[in-house]
C-alpha cells in the first residue's frame, strides 16, 4: 500500500512537471475554441470508502448542455475540440492533481458519481474500500465507451443493465487479485494502447485525404 502510493505521488508530480506544456496548450485551445466557460470542469465522484471528492478534467462540452451523465460519442452537447480531447484522453491530464493529493490513484475503478455507488450490494460495496484511478481493467475493457453507447437505441438503460453490471464484477475481481506490479502492467497496456490508437487514427485521415 504504502509503495503504490509514494509511486502515484511521485509519478502524479513527475507527470504534471513534464505535461505542463500541453496543459498551457488546450487551456488555450479551450478558452480560444470555447470561450463560454471555465477550462477545468469540476464534479463530485464518489472515492473511497464511499467519500465524495472534487474531480478536475479538461472542460470538453458546451457550457449550454444538459441532461444525462452518461456520454455518447457523436453527441451535440460535446464540442469539436471537446471531441478531440476526448478521443486521445487529453481531457483526463488534469486527474493527476488528484492522484498528487490523494483524492485518486494511477489504477483503480474509475469514479462514479453519486447514485451509482448506491446501487452495489453485499460484496460488491468491497470496491469503495479502493481509491478510484485514472485507469484499470474496466477501463481499458470499455476504453471505447462513448462509442459503443452511440449504437445503442437507450445509452443510458444500456449502460445501468450491461455495461456498469459488467464494470462491478471487473473491479471487484482487481480488488481481490491486484497487485504493484499488476497496476504497472495496466498502465503501460494503458499507454501503448493509446499509442496505438493515435497511430491507427493519423494513418486513417492520412489514406482519406489520398
Amino acid at each position: 500500500m504504502f509503495v503504490k502510493c509514494f509511486f502515484d505521488r511521485g509519478m502524479a508530480l513527475f507527470g504534471l512537471l513534464v505535461c505542463s506544456p500541453i496543459f498551457l496548450i488546450v487551456s488555450m485551445l479551450i478558452k480560444i475554441k470555447m470561450p463560454e466557460g471555465p477550462v477545468i470542469f469540476k464534479q463530485k465522484r464518489v472515492g473511497k470508502d464511499g467519500k465524495l471528492f472534487t474531480m478536475y478534467k479538461f472542460r470538453t462540452m458546451a457550457m449550454e448542455h444538459g441532461g444525462s451523465s452518461i456520454s455518447v460519442a457523436g453527441e451535440s452537447r460535446i464540442t469539436p475540440l471537446g471531441a478531440v480531447l476526448r478521443k486521445y484522453k487529453l481531457d483526463e491530464l488534469p486527474e493527476l492533481w488528484n492522484v498528487l493529493v490523494g483524492n485518486m490513484s494511477f489504477v483503480g475503478p474509475r469514479p462514479d458519481v453519486p447514485g451509482y455507488a448506491d446501487h452495489l450490494r453485499g460484496e460488491e460495496r468491497l470496491i469503495l474500500k479502493l481509491r478510484p484511478g485514472i485507469t484499470g481493467p474496466a477501463s481499458l475493457k470499455y476504453a471505447n465507451e462513448e462509442t459503443i453507447l452511440a449504437y445503442v437505441v437507450d445509452p443510458v438503460r444500456y449502460n445501468d443493465e450491461i455495461i456498469f453490471p459488467d464494470k462491478v464484477k471487473i473491479n471487484l475481481d482487481y480488488y481481490y487479485n491486484h497487485t504493484f506490479f499488476g497496476d504497472i502492467r495496466l498502465i503501460l497496456q494503458t499507454i501503448f494502447r493509446s499509442y496505438e490508437f493515435a497511430k491507427l487514427s493519423i494513418i486513417s485521415q492520412v489514406r482519406n485525404q489520398k
